[in-house]
């Protein structure tokens, strides 16, 4: 097992649901130490950025309108595998789909109101990490 960091994003939905602390507790329950944190306000050019690698696919103008919205919290989470455990936290993209006791089962509304973001693997972490939180980059 080596120490990773992933990069956790509360989505507007849970933070509107006042469920922040709830899903942050999550993570340190189960082994993660949060290592960086902050409330943002996304405009529609830092989400487009983001989420640009699904630039093409016909959901991506709803996710940057969803995800501009209102505030969301951004996070570094540290430990070991952080990146498949963060994962496995989150649940099924589908809250419907997602296993019992995970944030999304717990705490999201449907697909596209899923409660929280994760990367899904180590070099999306890194380059999601670095958006964010450039004076973290290794």
């Amino acid at each position: 097992m080596s120490i990773e960091r992933t990069l956790s994003i509360i989505k507007p939905d849970a933070v509107a649901k006042n469920v922040v602390g709830k899903i942050l507790s999550r993570f340190e329950e189960n082994g993660l130490k949060i290592i960086a944190l902050k409330l943002v306000q996304l405009s529609q050019q830092q989400a487009g950025e983001f989420y640009a690698v699904h630039k093409e696919r016909p959901f991506y103008n709803d996710l940057v309108q969803y995800m501009t919205g209102g505030p969301v919290v951004v996070s570094v989470l540290e430990g070991a595998d952080a990146v498949s455990l963060n994962r496995k936290l989150m649940g099924a993209t589908d809250p419907k789909k997602a296993d019992p006791g995970t944030i999304r089962a717990d705490f999201a509304d449907s697909i596209s109101a899923n409660a929280v973001h994760g990367s899904d693997s180590k070099e999306n972490a890194e380059i999601e990490v670095k958006f964010f939180f450039p004076e973290l980059s290794r």
